[in-house]
């Protein structure tokens, strides 16, 4: 670990031994705490190991003799005792003033035993071989153990730090022709600051001056800059490209989008999901059977004539491998790395039951407007008269709307510019009262207009463009007329256009065997078009806002399992109704704050990903939980002797060993999960 992370971790030790709550009081330790303890442990351990008699007899070798030689390992086994062993007596102190006694109960047991047992011998009240190897071994191992999960953990949370260090310190902040460069903290909203090419930006605000390209992908995992310009916002943390600009603040430190997103990571991370719940049950049963094991152990060694100090190892090894220690790192490494995971692509987990329950997912309830479409108008189909290409009609049409500030004329203005055309400068504009606008464009007079313009120009356009009309208005959708010298040259169809990404969404879903449904409080002929257009079959069309929850309810009848995905202040309580409500970023904060999880991209191909992070997180935990409960299983029994017949035991030292080779095992196996790719492969993985 790098100095600079010793110092980030550099607080007081003593005072936050966990509540216990976990069954597991060490999670709120540091790794630098864990790992300056095992390494001074070591180098006291050794000693002790070398002048141990029964180590001498089974390597046959004599250690060097000098006055004092003989009490070597019981000087320096008591240090590692209490030095060392510390932090487990003070974690199993606050388990069991939780009464929950875990993880650290258990350690403190079994070297509580094994120091007590070999003190008593020292003294020469019982006729034995003393443990002190045994137990500056254990205590060592147990320390090493700690130290890799702690690493693990940290490693795995450290993606808010990373999140943190994308924030610069400074600012240039412009006053009049005046620039000065101040700290973050000092900004106001309102400020005006100038971001350089290739600088990060340091606080959300709105683009003043100037054009950039930004790349937003540590937020949510586009890798494709995003073009901004005047009156567009930026976040903070992002990465400015070529041009420079000059943004007005509107968040600085905890307002911004980027210290909400921590905010969320590290709610999840604490929050306890079902799975953790049944981690935390099975530590605190295995604990209990450890310490059955334990006593019976003892009972019926003692019965069948074995000498006191066979038994009390048999005992001591049956305490140290029943720590259900890997149990305890198998659920919150997986949930530390799977919100991580998360957090890069893009998709915020705020209540891990969410992302817990996804896997299971039935249906997915899409709200219409904003979500499954852009929630702005563009041209969705264009018919043009003889002589005329799209792009001219869209040119001239856009030309003239441009000066227009209506929706649908924007929309028209909107397309144009999606297709980059060059839109030509128009003269003479002016609005006709309730029927559309006129002007010139290169010499020519032009109007645009919906049906009213028709009629009062006495325009009847026929073929494809009357065909365009008729269809238009049977989807609820505007049709918009182009005409020149009372004759209709071309039909734009304008209505709220669909996400590129909805098609993939709705068929990726499809093929994760989860049913679609579209709801909106939109006429049906509009919501009928949009759901055929995507392959919805289940459509709530013309529901009112106070009305979507009870949608939502009617489909989670039977026990369905229901996701809400939506973006508006009227979403949040069918959100909040839905098994799962997945709230897109770039709606209002209400639905954000109801929403289970945060897509911080407008992309519902997110929840795809959502299913697929669930389920790999799930097979993590599984596998993990398997593999910590089933090696205890099998260790319980080989520790208590039940091979001794054979000449099969295992002393305490090697029982640690195996305790601590299962942790890493849990720990390395969790890491894989990193690899996980969220985008779904073409044969539906």
């Amino acid at each position: 670990m790098s100095t600079s992370e010793h110092d980030h971790h550099d607080h007081d030790h003593h005072d936050h031994h966990g509540d216990g709550a976990h069954g597991d009081g060490h999670h709120h330790h540091d790794p630098a705490h864990f790992r300056d303890r095992f390494w001074l442990s070591l180098v006291l351990t050794l000693p002790v190991v070398y002048w141990s008699g029964h180590i001498q007899d089974l390597f046959g070798y004599e250690a060097m003799e000098f006055a004092g030689s003989g009490w070597i390992p019981a000087a320096l086994g008591t240090v590692v005792f209490v030095y060392g062993g510390r932090i487990f007596l003070e974690g199993a102190v606050s388990e069991l003033k939780a009464r929950l006694p875990g993880m650290m109960t258990l350690i403190s047991l079994a070297i509580t035993v094994a120091f007590v047992f070999s003190a008593v011998v020292e003294l020469g009240l019982l006729d034995a071989q003393a443990l002190w190897w045994e137990l500056a071994t254990l205590v060592t191992i147990m320390l090493l153990g700690h130290w890799i999960e702690m690493r693990s953990i940290d490693r795995a949370s450290g993606a808010l730090q990373e999140l943190a260090r994308l924030l610069p310190d400074k600012a240039t902040r412009i006053d009049g022709d005046a620039e000065e460069s101040v700290p973050v903290d000092a900004l106001e909203p309102g400020d005006l600051v100038l971001v350089r090419p290739g600088e990060s930006v340091p606080v959300d605000g709105v683009v003043r001056r100037g054009g950039s390209a930004v790349n937003e992908s540590m937020l949510t995992g586009e890798s494709k800059p995003v073009r901004k310009e005047e009156g567009d916002e930026v976040i903070a943390g992002t990465l400015n490209g070529e041009g420079s600009l000059r943004i007005e603040v509107t968040g600085t430190g905890d307002d911004t989008r980027l210290s909400g997103i921590m905010r969320l990571v590290s709610e999840a991370q604490d929050s306890k999901s079902r799975a953790q719940h049944l981690a935390d049950r099975a530590a605190r049963l295995l604990t209990g059977v450890a310490l059955a094991a334990g006593v019976l152990t003892l009972v019926v060694w003692q019965l069948v004539g074995a000498p006191i100090d066979f038994s009390i190892i048999r005992t001591v090894t049956v305490l140290v491998i029943a720590c259900p220690h890997a149990l305890g790192l198998a659920v919150p490494l997986v949930v530390a790395i799977s919100t991580t995971l998360g957090a890069q692509n893009g998709l915020l987990v705020r209540d891990r039951r969410g992302l817990e329950e996804a896997r299971d997912l039935d249906v997915v309830i899409f709200d219409k407007t904003g979500t499954l479409t852009l929630g702005e108008f563009r041209v969705v189909s264009l018919a043009t008269g003889e002589g005329w290409s799209e792009e001219d009609a869209l040119r001239v049409a856009a030309a003239i709307e441009a000066e227009s500030e209506h929706p649908i004329a924007r929309g028209i203005v909107m397309s144009a510019r999606d297709r980059e055309l060059e839109i030509p400068e128009v003269a003479g504009f002016q609005a006709i009262t309730g029927k559309g606008v006129e002007g010139r464009v290169d010499g020519t007079e032009y109007r645009i207009g919906g049906p009213a313009l028709l009629e009062a120009e006495g325009a009847e356009p026929d073929g494809a463009l009357a065909d365009a009309i008729a269809e238009a208005a049977d989807a609820g959708k505007a049709a918009i007329s182009l005409v020149e010298g009372g004759a209709v040259v071309a039909v734009f169809t304008v209505a709220d256009a669909i996400r590129d990404e909805s098609r993939t969404a709705v068929r990726d879903l499809k093929a994760a065997g989860i049913e679609v449904a579209m709801l909106t409080g939109d006429s049906r002929a509009v919501a009928e078009s949009v759901a055929a257009e995507l392959g919805i079959e289940t459509v709530f069309a013309e529901v009112l806002p106070d009305g979507k929850a009870d949608r939502v309810r009617e489909l989670q009848e039977g026990g369905r399992k229901v996701a809400m995905v939506g973006d508006g202040v009227n979403d949040a309580p069918a959100l909040a109704t839905a098994d799962i409500g997945i709230a897109i970023g770039a709606g209002t904060d209400v639905a954000v704050e109801a929403g289970h999880i945060v897509l911080v991209r407008s992309d519902p191909r997110d929840i795809v990903r959502i299913v697929i992070l669930s389920r790999a997180t799930y097979r993590k935990m599984v596998q993990n939980l398997w593999w910590a409960a089933g090696y205890n299983i099998g260790a319980i029994p080989l520790a208590a002797g039940v091979l001794a017949t054979w000449g099969i035991l295992l002393t305490p030292a090697v029982g640690a060993v195996l305790m601590s080779a299962s942790t890493v095992i849990v720990a390395v196996n969790a890491q894989f999960l990193k690899r996980t790719r969220l985008n779904p492969e073409p044969e539906g993985r």
